[in-house]
C-alpha cells in the first residue's frame, strides 16, 4: 500500500473551506501489521489533539465532517483504521486478540507524541472505539487530558446469552474465523443518505464478524465493567436515546461507576447509534467541544 507522506498538505474541504492540513500514511502496529492513519490539522497552531478511535467494521474516512468542523475550532484529529478495517492490514471482522486493537492504539500515540509534541491530548472514541479508549485509559489515562466516548460498547441489547456466548467461544477456539454476528445498517442513522453511504462504502465490513473477534469483543466489555472504577480523568459520554446497536445504559453504568470527580452523561432522545451521523449532528459537535474547550490547559 503507498501512501502519501506523513507531512501536512493544503486541502479543500466539501464546503470550499481552506487551509485544512490533511496527511495519511501508515507504520507498523501490533503483529507488524501495516496500519493506516490520518491527520486533519486547522490553519492556525492546534490547541489540543483529538485522538480519534472509530468502530468496529468502519474507518477513520467516515470522520471526515467531525474533523473539518473541530479543525474550525482549532483542533488537530489523529485517525487511525483499526487492524482489519478500512486501509489497514488484516482480515475484516476478525481479530486474535482484542488487545491487538489496545496496542495498535499504542503504538499511535507514540508516533503522535513526536508528530504533535507538546499539544494536550483528548480520547474521543465511538462505539467498539469506546471499549477500546476505555480499556486504553485503564493503563494511559495519565497521557490525556480527557476522553469522549460515543455510543460506547460496554453494554448491548444483542449481548449473547451465557449458554450462546459460552458456545461462541468455544467456537472461536475450533473454528475462530467461522462468522456469527452481522451489524444491521439500519441502526446507524436516522438519515437515510448516511445509511445508504455506509451500505455503499466498499471500506466497511458488510460482513460477518468472525467467532473469535466476538468472544474477544465481549471479552473486553466485561473486562470493563469489571474495571471501570479505575478510571478517574475527566470524561464526557455522549449516547443516542434511540441506539439499538449499543444501549445508552451501557453509557450510564460507566457514568455510574468510573472514579472521575469530573464526568458528564448526556443522552440525546430519539437519535440512532451514530450520534456524529445524525441530523442533529452539528449540536453534537457543539457539545463535544464546548466540553473539551472548557478542560484545556489556560495559558
Amino acid at each position: 500500500m503507498k501512501l502519501a507522506s506523513s507531512l501536512p498538505i493544503s486541502t479543500e474541504n466539501q464546503a470550499g473551506e481552506s487551509h485544512v492540513g490533511h496527511s495519511e500514511g501508515e507504520f507498523s502496529g501490533a503483529g507488524q501489521r501495516s496500519i493506516y492513519y490520518q491527520y486533519w490539522t486547522p490553519g492556525e497552531p492546534a490547541r489540543a489533539l483529538l485522538l480519534l478511535v472509530h468502530g468496529a467494521g468502519e474507518h477513520s474516512a467516515r470522520y471526515r465532517q467531525l474533523a473539518r468542523y473541530v479543525t474550525g475550532r482549532g483542533y488537530a484529529v489523529a485517525a487511525l483504521d483499526h487492524p482489519g478495517h478500512g486501509r489497514s492490514a488484516g482480515r475484516y471482522g476478525h481479530i486474535d486478540r482484542f488487545e491487538d486493537f489496545v496496542s495498535t492504539l499504542e503504538i499511535f500515540q507514540r508516533k503522535l507524541a513526536t508528530d504533535f509534541p507538546g499539544l494536550p491530548l483528548i480520547l474521543v472514541g465511538h462505539s467498539m472505539g469506546g471499549l477500546i479508549g476505555g480499556l486504553y485509559l485503564l493503563r494511559h489515562q495519565q497521557d490525556f487530558i480527557g476522553c469522549v466516548l460515543s455510543g460506547p460498547a460496554i453494554k448491548t441489547d444483542i449481548e449473547p446469552g451465557y449458554l450462546q456466548l459460552l458456545m461462541i467461544r468455544l467456537l472461536s477456539v475450533v473454528a475462530p474465523t467461522s462468522g456469527v454476528l452481522q451489524l444491521d445498517a439500519v441502526g446507524v442513522s436516522r438519515d437515510p443518505a448516511v445509511v445508504a453511504d455506509y451500505v455503499g462504502d466498499p471500506l466497511v465490513n458488510h460482513g460477518k464478524m468472525t467467532a473469535r473477534m466476538v468472544a474477544e469483543l465481549f471479552r473486553g466489555m466485561h473486562q470493563i465493567r469489571a474495571e471501570a472504577e479505575k478510571i478517574s480523568l475527566p470524561i464526557l459520554l455522549l449516547h443516542g436515546g434511540a441506539d439499538v446497536m449499543t444501549a445508552p445504559a451501557g453509557s450510564e453504568f460507566l457514568h455510574e461507576h468510573i472514579s472521575s470527580a469530573d464526568k458528564t452523561l448526556k443522552i440525546y432522545p430519539g437519535l440512532y447509534h451514530e450520534i456524529f451521523n445524525e441530523p442533529e449532528r452539528e449540536t453534537v459537535f457543539a457539545d463535544m467541544l464546548d466540553w473539551c474547550d472548557s478542560r484545556l490547559p489556560t495559558a
